[in-house]
């Protein structure tokens, strides 16, 4: 009878454990239908709206095309648009001449030519595009010198990426429906088409560009923003749109780009992959734009960038390559991870759990010392050498000296020697030889000056330089560019 209790206590117990299980799976699944019936009806109700509003958005379209017409003739007529390009008014103007008159070379070669006035075309180039016949036709025309790909030829010069993504960027206003908002371009399918084509060359081009690992990262953000703005971002190509984000990670706009282009369920893998990579800097942007701040958490991301920075910094010191620089380039690449992770604790308001106070005064360290380095050496000066041409000067007094001899011939020529450090001399005897392991591998030079005696009797009368042994305050003021690439520009 116990043993039959028993078995009765936990049957009751497992069947009482199903039907509680039963019960959440059909609670879940209640949930599951109702939200599928809310979007369903959200969706008819959306595309019900939408077939209503073609007749409106057509109607519009028509009406404007017929004003731009117009206005288009009349500018035909007016060879000198008034106005200057030197304020906002006189740039609207000229641009809305273009695109009136549908000049795409021409409006190209105006906004290409002005990128100091960046922030103003980015401003009236929107209102000037909706002023084209066929705003999407003409954008297309316009930057086609150099997307999909560069026809400049031997003219290449500066990089236009910002150029075109300005234009694309502005086009998204000018094409938007009238009626229910972005969630409808009018953009004509045959426009599309031809957009479908210009990505294809650009992805075919990609071998001559160096493959995907070496293209560069401006052409990358065209491509990426012609596909947004033509609506044409293909999901069967996600995979190629991932390894093009992960190669230009650092660029300020790349996390955004990453979900406008339906990457959004591979940021956590994208963002372990930037961490194994040692761009935590970069994963620290893709981690807010996404919400997965409590996943990868911040702090512990920066102080990690900070510290491989630091490990790379050490690493150029104890490099023979970088031997009198070595101090520059290290020095350059912790002040630039400094700056980054600063910008970073600022833009994200993490003072409080990363203060950067320390990072600041580590900053004013290193150029501190940088500005020392930078100091002109004091060499003093030779009491037996003129200061104005370096010529010698005149014997000593005979009282300076209790064997003084004072020759009634002209005295011989001399060779001054530097108290610091030996001149070409011939007369002066040699120093000896120093030992091989001041020279490394190399042989020891067998005589003690640089120069043959010839030529140190020529160069005797010259103002003492610089150490033969020592390169001019470690090789600061030649010119190197800096090691570490800027994070965001």
């Amino acid at each position: 009878m116990t043993g039959c209790t028993l078995m009765w206590k936990e049957l009751s117990d497992h069947i009482s454990s199903l039907e509680a299980n039963l019960m959440r799976q059909s609670e879940a699944l209640k949930r599951k239908i109702e939200a599928l019936d809310s979007e369903t009806k959200t969706s008819l109700d959306s595309l019900k709206k939408r077939e209503l509003s073609i007749d409106d958005s057509v109607k519009i379209a028509v009406n404007r095309v017929e004003l731009l017409k117009k206005d288009a003739l009349k500018t035909l007529n007016d060879d000198n648009p008034d106005g200057e390009v030197d304020n906002g008014d006189g740039l609207l103007q000229i641009l809305k001449s273009t695109c009136l008159r549908m000049e795409a070379k021409e409006f190209w070669n105006f906004v290409s030519g002005r990128k100091k006035d960046i922030e103003l075309l980015r401003e009236k180039i929107p209102e000037a595009l909706s002023e084209c016949i066929d705003p999407a036709k003409f954008v297309m025309e316009a930057i086609s010198e150099v997307f999909p790909v560069d026809k400049r030829g031997n003219e290449r010069g500066n990089d236009l990426g910002w150029a075109c993504v300005l234009v694309l960027e502005s086009l998204i206003p000018a094409v938007v429906d009238p009626v229910i908002g972005k969630s409808r371009m009018l953009i004509t399918r045959s426009v599309k088409e031809k957009a479908k084509e210009i990505a294809e060359t650009w992805k075919r081009s990609l071998e001559e560009r160096g493959g995907i690992d070496n293209v560069k990262t401006p052409d990358v953000h065209t491509f990426f923003q012609h596909l947004i703005t033509f609506g044409i971002v293909n999901e069967e190509e996600l995979d190629l749109y991932r390894r093009l984000v992960i190669g230009s990670a650092w660029r300020k706009q790349m996390p955004k780009l990453a979900v406008l282009l339906g990457l959004g369920d591979k940021m956590p893998d994208m963002i372990e992959e930037l961490i194994s990579k040692g761009q935590q800097l970069d994963a620290v942007h893709f981690t807010y734009e996404v919400g997965l701040v409590d996943r990868f958490p911040p702090v512990p991301l920066l102080k990690a960038f900070l510290k491989d920075a630091k490990k790379a910094a050490s690493s150029i010191l104890e490099d023979p390559n970088y031997a009198g620089r070595a101090a520059q380039l290290a020095a350059r690449k912790e002040q630039s991870a400094l700056r980054a992770v600063m910008k970073c604790i600022e833009e994200y308001k993490l003072e409080a759990e990363l203060p950067p106070e320390n990072l600041k005064k580590r900053l004013e360290q290193l150029e501190k010392t940088k500005t020392e380095k930078r100091k002109p050496a004091t060499v003093p000066a030779n009491k037996r050498t003129r200061a104005s041409n370096g010529g010698p000067m005149p014997p000593a007094k005979a009282g300076r000296s209790t064997n003084a001899y004072v020759s009634s011939f002209a005295a011989p020529p001399s060779i001054v020697r530097s108290p610091s450090h030996p001149q070409y001399p011939a007369a002066v005897p040699a120093y000896p030889s120093p030992p091989p392991a001041m020279y490394g591998t190399q042989t020891p030079p067998t005589c003690p000056y640089m120069y043959s005696p010839e030529a140190a009797s020529q160069l005797a009368g010259s103002y003492p330089g610089a150490p033969m042994n020592y390169p001019a305050y470690g090789g600061y003021g030649n010119g190197i560019a800096p090691a570490y690439q800027q994070a965001y520009y």
